[in-house]
């Protein structure tokens, strides 16, 4: 069953996709605010779809598998009354420690060389995660990830690119960007963690092993900050914790804010 694998995707979209809408009508340059807003609606998108997959599994599992597979109060009374779920309800239902996205991608904008680090990274990540998953057994995942791979596409070349002009740009463009990469350095391990559910996936055909992209994205990377005149972090210890829903208190400020209608307001629909 890889409701959890298709869950942890999902979270990863729908995270970074909030933190990137953050930047709507505050971008640096009107171009930017457009570029950044239109990256935060492809990771929705995504999200949406590996959301909807994701209540189509639940959904066709047993009752009582179901009854105890989420924490969430909320979430779980709705379950109990046998009631299917959908994309809203697993993203609007669920508490903290119910998410399973990376840390990384919850750290917040702080200024623009922070948020064109935790893009930069996570877009190489994920042009290389989502060319690999092409393969997947899965169909619907296959076919989300060719799509995603059009995207992130673009993503990675325009991070790295926005890496690129700070980092061989001013004294100061320069002294933000390598203190961003260093600081976000230490979620980047996350990443490439292989838990019980990787290695299930993977087993199962349909997960990608991370251990054969983790070199290609370390490459990638070194190669992105030699042009921009900045030094690669050599640092090795590694934060972890987001994929088994513990979480810095980042994650809470954002649901709180995600969140807020549909808690305030049950059931309402548009």
């Amino acid at each position: 069953m890889n409701l959890a694998y298709t869950l942890r995707l999902a979270d990863d979209a729908m995270i970074i996709g909030h933190r990137l809408s953050e930047w709507c009508g505050h971008g640096p340059v009107l171009e930017q605010d457009i570029a950044v807003t239109n990256t935060a609606l492809d990771h929705l998108g995504r999200a949406r779809s590996l959301y909807q997959y994701a209540a189509k599994q639940f959904n066709a599992m047993p009752q009582e598998e179901k009854n105890q597979y989420f924490s969430s109060v909320a979430l779980q009374s709705l379950v109990e009354t046998g009631a299917d779920i959908d994309e809203d309800d697993i993203a609007f239902l669920r508490d903290g420690w119910d998410y399973r996205n990376l840390l990384l991608l919850e750290q917040p904008n702080q200024d623009w060389a922070y948020t064109i680090a935790r893009s930069f990274y996570y877009d190489t990540f994920n042009y290389l995660f989502f060319g690999a998953m092409q393969q997947n057994a899965d169909s619907e995942l296959a076919a989300i990830a060719e799509k995603s791979l059009k995207e992130v596409t673009y993503h990675l070349r325009w991070s790295s690119e926005w890496v690129i002009r700070l980092g061989d740009g001013t004294d100061e463009s320069h002294q933000k960007m390598q203190t961003a990469i260093n600081e976000l350095w230490e979620f980047t391990g996350e990443m490439f963690t292989m838990d019980n559910t990787d290695m299930h996936a993977v087993q199962g055909g349909y997960g990608v092993d991370l251990n054969t992209i983790k070199p290609k994205w370390t490459d990638q990377i070194a190669a992105i900050l030699h042009e921009a005149t900045l030094t690669l972090p050599t640092a090795t210890w590694m934060q972890e914790g987001g994929r088994e829903g513990r979480h810095t208190e980042q994650l809470g400020y954002i649901l709180t804010e995600l969140q807020f209608m549909q808690r305030a307001y049950p059931g309402m629909e548009w």
